[in-house]
């Protein structure tokens, strides 16, 4: 696949999605600090909410995230990988395991555990090699759970929550499934399938939502 190309889910067309990663670059041509520009926007501008799930197609287009102004991190690091394939940054999506020791009691009361699958995170292409980043976890979350922001210069990987402000053990990757040119839906509900059961009926039906309502 080429990457500056629309994809299913990866909606590089969109002209809102590009008229937000116009107005966030601006003037600025070196694409390591484009890319830190964007990551910030994606980082902060839009909340992090673990239980926006859906499987939907057109509720997994990249786009989509402008609609509803937050997004779980696999739609964040989505979006981001579109911006950044809009300002000529290739960029893909990487979807991992990990477990996280201060995730909500909500969160962990659904889920039936404190293992998150799949976990999204952006990798990007810069200076000859690929780098990752994360930019899940807005600010003013952050804050809320006692650990500072995760921080970016566009040289280095960046996607280890691993401590608090207190230095207790924050989020550790338990396995990493690679990174991929669009979102991999299936096997992001093959995932969520085998680690909760519980959240799908026989027949597939995903069940979070009215979980939620509960």
């Amino acid at each position: 696949m080429k990457l500056n190309q629309p994809h299913q889910f990866f909606d590089i067309e969109n002209p809102d999605l590009i008229n937000f990663t116009n107005n966030v670059v601006g003037n600025e041509t070196n694409p390591q600090e484009k890319a830190k520009l964007l990551y910030y926007a994606v980082r902060d501008q839009f909340l992090y909410n673990p239980f926006l799930i859906h499987f939907s197609d057109q509720e997994n287009k990249a786009s989509h995230l402008l609609k509803v102004g937050s997004g779980h991190c696999i739609a964040k690091a989505s979006f981001l990988c579109c911006c950044l394939r809009i300002a000529d940054i290739p960029a893909k999506l990487g979807m991992a395991k990990v477990r996280n020791h201060m995730g909500t009691a909500k969160l962990e009361e659904i889920l039936q555990s404190d293992v998150l699958v799949p976990h999204g995170y952006t990798e990007v292409f810069l200076n000859g090699k690929w780098i990752k980043c994360t930019p899940a976890f807005n600010k003013q979350l952050c804050q809320k759970l006692g650990t500072h922001p995760l921080d970016w210069d566009g040289e280095t990987d960046s996607i280890f929550h691993e401590y608090d402000r207190e230095g207790g053990k924050f989020m550790e990757y338990l396995e990493d499934y690679g990174t991929f040119d669009d979102f991999p839906v299936e096997m992001a509900k093959a995932l969520m399938q085998k680690e909760y059961p519980h959240l799908f009926e026989h027949n597939g039906k995903f069940l979070l939502h009215e979980l939620l309502t509960k």
